[in-house]
């Protein structure tokens, strides 16, 4: 039998994907209870990840989750390039579903914070072609 050895930042990712999992799914609740569809979660494009796509009515929002300390250090994390990561899955999920497009296509950001409830952006960026 082999030895394990603890490996300090494998732990440290392990806890941070499963903060990050834990985040979504409280983002996707929150959603939930304020009239939302849920569409997809994880969506997975060869362009990246969506957290989130939700519906409401005529809008369609693409949701990237931040669990943060801070609401200052989550929208800092949501970096140019992770936006333009997000606006081509997206670009590749609105191409994949024609309703898609008779819809308002949004990008919106929900930050969750220790002891705090989820706060949604709307508009939290745009696409920029």
């Amino acid at each position: 039998m082999g030895w394990r050895r603890d490996n300090p930042a494998t732990d440290k990712r392990r806890r941070a994907h499963a903060l990050g999992l834990n985040a979504e799914t409280l983002a996707a609740w929150y959603l939930r209870l304020t009239g939302w569809r849920v569409l997809k979660h994880r969506y997975k494009t060869k362009a990246g990840e969506i957290d989130l796509i939700a519906k409401r009515g005529k809008t369609v929002a693409f949701v990237e989750v931040k669990a943060r300390k801070s609401r200052r250090a989550a929208l800092e994390a949501v970096t140019p390039a992770s936006q333009r990561r997000i606006v081509r899955a997206a670009k590749i999920f609105v191409s994949q579903h024609a309703k898609a497009g008779f819809y308002t296509l949004r990008f919106d950001v929900v930050i969750i914070r220790p002891w705090a409830l989820p706060e949604r952006i709307v508009n939290a960026f745009e696409a920029q072609d």
